[in-house]
């Protein structure tokens, strides 16, 4: 079987200048590509071609009104095809706009096949204009089901941070902030600078990072807000990341009013949290585009039975134990903000504000489960 890379990302002439550039520097690969465009007329266009052009079109009917669905579907057996043909040194998946890579690769692992590679194409200069976007996808044509609504932002901070690659267009719009906030966004990513469009000279630095190898379960770990990776602190042509990290727990109503501010200071934030009222729970907090999603991500390893340890993941086990707390254990507030032009001090100012006080603190975990929830709502509690 072939192996098999995956290139996505929503800036699609830096996606297209990235396969293009694969093409180029592995002799025989060839692309596959589902075209979601004409999800509405029920069916999903799939294109198989290598570097001289088209070698195969045809179309796979929409599974369930989603043509998402029907790429997973559609996917794997197409594959098949092409290791059967037993030719192909390289088979790069080049996903439509936005579809998110973290489905597509781990259909793919589940398919049998090796997956040694995913990849974002960036455009630096199209960086924070993305983020900053609030719009609803279906808004732009690239929604990929009649009940997705995820936006522009969420999206596209999601491809750029789950990929352990970005290949990134040489912009002659992109400035030093543009390029900083990029490295900020997710510094442990291995930028590889491609062209636009002239490939003549180029090291194929793209291939071996192709073809370097991808763990899809270390992938799923990393974004996981109990052990996710998260940005450290950094400030550097106008852009800085503030890393915030208390472990007093917040006043649900103080947060809950402050939730605006906090969500439009910052063009990227995300990290978990905990309310005082609801000291079981660890909170997710993912912010883009001035909207933000929190939501329930389990329960805090201090919360559990001991005998319940041996159920979650050793990943996870490792995080909380280099975390711990005498008294709270895991539970944390570890909140991370990227933008430029941070107000830094403020934002800690007003993040302080909303903890509990010491004379609110000193009253106990009892007291604290009676303070008044400004989050059931939004939780769905």
């Amino acid at each position: 079987m072939p192996p098999v890379v995956i290139v996505g990302g929503l800036h699609s002439d830096a996606r297209q200048a990235a396969v293009a550039r694969l093409l180029a520097d592995v002799p025989g690969s060839v692309v596959l590509h589902h075209d979601l465009a004409t999800a509405t007329a029920g069916t999903v266009v799939r294109t198989v071609r290598d570097a001289t052009g088209l070698l195969s079109a045809g179309e796979a009917p929409l599974v369930n009104d989603c043509a998402c669905c029907a790429l997973r579907e559609d996917l794997v057996p197409e594959l098949e095809r092409l290791a059967d043909a037993g030719t192909v040194p390289l088979a790069v998946v080049e996903l439509w706009d936005s579809v998110e890579p973290k489905a597509m690769a781990e259909v793919v692992t589940a398919g049998g096949f090796t997956v040694t590679g995913v990849i974002t194409a960036v455009d630096p200069a199209l960086v924070l204009p993305y983020l900053g976007n609030g719009d609803d996808l279906a808004e732009g044509g690239l929604a990929a089901a009649a009940t997705d609504q995820r936006t522009v932002a969420d999206t596209f901070a999601r491809q750029l941070e789950y990929a352990p690659v970005l290949a990134v267009v040489d912009s002659p719009e992109a400035d030093d902030e543009d390029r900083e906030l990029l490295a900020q966004l997710h510094p442990t990513a291995r930028q590889v600078p491609i062209g636009h469009g002239d490939l003549a000279g180029s090291a194929p630095d793209l291939a071996r990072a192709a073809l370097a190898g991808f763990d899809v379960e270390a992938a799923a770990a990393a974004q996981h807000p109990a052990c996710a990776l998260l940005p450290a602190e950094a400030d550097a042509h106008g852009v800085t990341t503030l890393v915030w990290h208390r472990r007093r727990p917040f006043h649900p109503e103080r947060l809950y009013a402050a939730l605006e501010d906090l969500t439009c200071a910052a063009a990227r934030s995300r990290g978990r949290f905990w309310l005082a009222d609801k000291p079981d729970t660890l909170l997710h907090w993912d912010a883009a585009g001035g909207a933000l999603c929190v939501e329930g991500a389990g329960p805090w390893l201090a919360s559990l039975p001991d005998a319940a340890w041996e159920m979650v993941p050793p990943v996870r086990r490792a995080a909380a134990a280099l975390d711990w707390h005498p008294e709270h254990g895991d539970r944390c507030q570890h909140l991370v903000f990227t933008s430029p032009g941070l107000d830094r001090d403020g934002l800690a100012r007003l993040l302080e504000s909303c903890l509990l006080t010491d004379a609110e603190y000193a009253a106990g975990p009892g007291a604290w489960k009676r303070l008044p929830s400004g989050f059931d709502t939004l939780l769905e509690v």
